[in-house]
């Protein structure tokens, strides 16, 4: 796992997406989703077997969403935002396919 990375999942379609320390941070911090800081394990399983639904306007943004009967106040989903992209390492084009943020939302 390369350095500052928080962890590695794989995704239904055999993606590897990671989270770094620094987008938990501030994923949790009080202004933005505080509530996110004790349901990292379900933010995993919402990348490893979520719905997957690529944005229509960003080929290279994917939303993945679940649900969850214990999450804070009212609601019922979280929701992860991953940016697919790419880079080199040793002369070899890689995925590098991270977190972006993370939230839990009311979906009825």
């Amino acid at each position: 796992m390369a350095s500052g990375n928080r962890w590695i999942v794989t995704d239904q379609h055999g993606n590897s997406i990671y989270l770094t320390e620094e987008r938990w941070e501030h994923i949790i911090e009080p202004i933005n989703h505080p509530e996110m800081a004790k349901f990292e394990e379900e933010l995993k399983d919402t990348i490893r077997l979520g719905q997957r639904k690529q944005d229509p306007s960003n080929p290279q943004k994917y939303r993945y969403s679940m649900a969850f009967d214990n999450l804070a106040e009212y609601n019922t989903h979280i929701i992860a935002i991953v940016l697919y992209r790419f880079r080199e390492q040793a002369a070899e084009i890689i995925p590098n396919n991270y977190i972006v943020t993370a939230y839990q939302k009311e979906i009825g």
